[in-house]
């Protein structure tokens, strides 16, 4: 199975990018490619991580050109996405935007999500996100429920962009930093929307702010295709740092949060606003699980 391993990122991400396409490139086998998804204006710096394995996809190759980004007149340093068809976008709504417009832009059984602030700590080959009844498919059965309050708001615009119930019984949550999808599914997912709407998949989308992608193909697999070629599975494949109040912010801290992961996940996940730098991540990342490594 032939895997399109997408990231979304932005310069302000690029040297946890630039670590998390050092650990694809030691612990990732099998049949895959590392798509970089950036806006235009990030192009060049991210060539430097291209390769054999690895492209920069700009997000003007993958967007209409009615939704543009500009500099945010109220945030130094920070951009706006424009269109006549929302309201005003930041950065993760693009994110989010670019990663549906893959299903349409390139060849692959599937696409395999993964955030820029994981690490890859284990041998792993996408392949074997494949059984015999599908591809993997992260779920926390009612999990939305318990979660921060977006979470909820997410799944209410999924089902308006589905047309389906804005309150789903159970309230399931499948936004994760490691996501796999079927191409398949996700190509039927945008022509799904587009049937439906009469208009294309990103005017659809955007129509709200309170945009998941993770949202909208789940529900489109459990409520609208009862969940064929998918098996869900609560266990994420990325053990994450999520707060920084979780452990303390000292190396000591870090080693703890890493030896709790657990023994079927192949990555972590280090918020970038929890006070660890690059370097210990990386040498605590590459150095604890050299022994599961043989």
């Amino acid at each position: 199975m032939n895997t399109a391993i997408m990231t979304a990122s932005y310069v302000g991400d690029f040297e946890r990018c630039e670590l998390l396409c050092e650990s694809i490139n030691r612990f990732v086998s099998g049949d895959w490619h590392h798509y970089l998804l950036v806006e235009r204006a990030d192009v060049d710096i991210f060539r430097k991580l291209a390769g054999p394995k690895r492209t920069v996809v700009s997000e003007a190759d993958l967007f209409l050109s009615w939704l543009q980004s500009f500099p945010d007149p109220f945030s130094t340093g920070r951009r706006v996405w424009l269109s006549p068809f929302s309201a005003p976008l930041r950065g993760w709504h693009a994110q989010q935007l670019r990663r549906l417009a893959m299903a349409r832009h390139v060849d692959a059984d599937a696409l395999l999500s993964i955030d820029s602030d994981v690490v890859l700590v284990r041998p792993f080959d996408p392949a074997d996100l494949w059984s015999d009844r599908g591809l993997r498919m992260y779920r926390v059965e009612d999990g939305a429920r318990h979660a921060t309050p977006g979470h909820l708001r997410w799944l209410a615009h999924a089902g308006d962009v589905l047309g389906l119930s804005r309150h789903p019984d159970p309230a399931n949550d499948y936004i994760a930093n490691m996501v796999p999808w079927r191409m398949d599914t996700a190509r039927a997912l945008l022509d799904h929307i587009e049937k439906r709407s009469g208009k294309g998949w990103l005017r659809s989308v955007i129509s709200s702010r309170d945009i998941s992608e993770c949202m909208i193909y789940g529900r489109y697999v459990d409520e609208i295709l009862g969940g064929k070629g998918h098996v869900a599975d609560p266990r994420p494949l990325s053990h994450v740092l999520w707060f920084k109040e979780t452990f303390p912010e000292t190396r000591e801290g870090l080693e703890e949060f890493m030896r709790g992961i657990s023994d079927d996940q192949v990555a972590i996940g280090v918020q970038s606003f929890v006070g660890h730098s690059l370097t210990e991540i990386r040498d605590l990342a590459f150095g604890l699980f050299a022994e599961d490594r043989g």
